[in-house]
């Protein structure tokens, strides 16, 4: 005798019943729309990827979380991100591309964390990037959150802020003070919120910094007001450092493009907090989060880097970009009861053939289908309240019972499920009422 195996899902892997996963695929419908509106390219790339391209920059975090594994003599990776794929692919195809490479990618990634409520080993990842070839204007790093306000605004979102930094801003004022370990205190003011004003201070002077400078950090991550008031705060700190006043015209810039592109005011803040991938990113950051659920937490972060694809290519391949992790951010929203699935199916009528009208009941499915009208045909032998409770079950707005009368006379009745209303139609007045 066979023995049963216990079916199971593995720890970190997201799988959705039907009615959710149908809610998904409408978030990332929204999201590809919005990232094609707005002229990016869509790509795929392999899941696999060889080891050597994935670990090119090597060691630390990634090689602990990466699904590495042999086949015959090819050692290869899942990917772990879309940003390294992209670099290669970017590479490769040098030749066939356009620059400035406009392109989204969504798919899954894969992470050999700990698995745990809400951070998952397989999930989604919702791509844009902006590569130049040797350069690229600052006009691009305006264009990124425009794509994000109108993405959540589209996903139903009012209360959201992109939260708008320059690294070179931070780099300067830090070297301004003579400290050295810049990505030391960038880690250390990134607790801010967490831990608050005094703990940082008090880890910024255990590491090193002196008591003044010290306290010039906390003020200076305290500024607060308008993008407009703290571009204002900032220049009149009269610092002379290249590298600050560099970042502070780019992000005076990107304030004034953002606001030119119609974003409202609301939706987007100079935040001097926000630091993102501290050995990645080198000019403008973002991090997006909700007004009204401040506990889930940033859900959509990025920013400029200087040379996307330094180890596969000697080309500097500067660009700027921006991910949504939808899987984290539709569990989290979802946990929270933020969203909801409305939809247990997705098709507009159910047909029931009476028993020996089979064929007449096909012939009229594939009528309506070829009108446009999304409809699933019953295919089993059951009393008719089981065929109805199972159309009632998946939330099917109409019904259309065919038996030989109906064939004869070619007038069907169209059943209301909701209100158990019924009228007969013709087929041409089935469809305009479904339409």
């Amino acid at each position: 005798m066979t023995e049963i195996v216990k079916p199971s899902t593995l720890p970190g892997f997201m799988e959705l019943l039907p009615q959710d996963q149908i809610l998904f695929n409408e978030m990332l419908d929204t999201i590809r729309k919005n990232y094609e509106k707005h002229g990016f390219l869509p790509i795929n790339t392999p899941a696999i990827e060889k080891s050597e391209v994935l670990l090119a920059k090597g060691g630390g975090d990634t090689e602990k979380q990466i699904y590495r594994f042999q086949k015959g003599e090819t050692d290869m990776s899942l990917r772990f991100d879309l940003t390294v794929p992209l670099a290669r692919y970017t590479v490769e195809h040098f030749h066939e591309l356009s620059f400035p490479f406009r392109r989204y990618h969504i798919g899954k990634v894969y992470r050999g964390e700990k698995a745990q409520k809400g951070r998952f080993r397989e999930f989604y990842q919702c791509d844009i990037d902006i590569i130049g070839n040797g350069k690229l204007d600052i006009v691009n790093d305006a264009e990124i959150p425009v794509v994000i306000y109108h993405t959540f605004k589209d996903l139903g979102f009012d209360n959201f802020t992109i939260r708008i930094n320059n690294r070179k801003i931070l780099n300067g004022f830090y070297s301004s003070l003579d400290i050295e370990d810049t990505v030391q205190v960038l880690r250390t003011v990134d607790k801010v919120d967490k831990i608050g004003n005094a703990s940082v201070k008090k880890e910024l002077m255990e590491n090193g910094v002196s008591e003044e400078s010290a306290e010039k950090i906390i003020n200076f991550i305290s500024i607060k007001g308008s993008s407009e008031e703290i571009l204002e705060s900032l220049s009149d700190l009269n610092i002379e450092n290249e590298v600050f006043n560099e970042g502070l015209n780019e992000l005076k810039t990107v304030v004034e493009y953002i606001e030119a592109f119609g974003v409202d005011k609301k939706n987007f803040a100079v935040d001097l907090k926000i630091a993102r991938g501290l050995d990645y990113y080198t000019g403008t950051v973002y991090e997006t989060t909700l007004d009204d659920y401040p506990k889930v937490g940033s859900v959509c972060s990025g920013g400029r880097y200087e040379n996307l694809a330094s180890f596969y290519t000697d080309m500097k391949l500067p660009g700027v970009g921006i991910s949504i992790g939808l899987s984290r951010l539709f569990y989290q929203l979802n946990e929270a009861k933020i969203i909801k699935s409305q939809k247990k199916s997705l098709v507009d009528v159910m047909v029931i053939p009476m028993e020996e009208q089979m064929l007449d009941a096909i012939k009229l499915v594939s009528e309506l289908r070829e009108k446009g009208v999304k409809v699933v045909l019953y295919t089993e032998k059951a009393k008719m309240g089981k065929k109805f409770k199972y159309a009632d079950n998946l939330d099917i707005p109409y019904t259309i019972v065919v038996g030989e009368q109906e064939v004869k006379d070619q007038k069907f009745s169209l059943k209301n499920m909701q209100t158990g209303e019924q009228e007969e139609f013709s087929i041409d007045e089935i469809v305009e009422k479904l339409k």
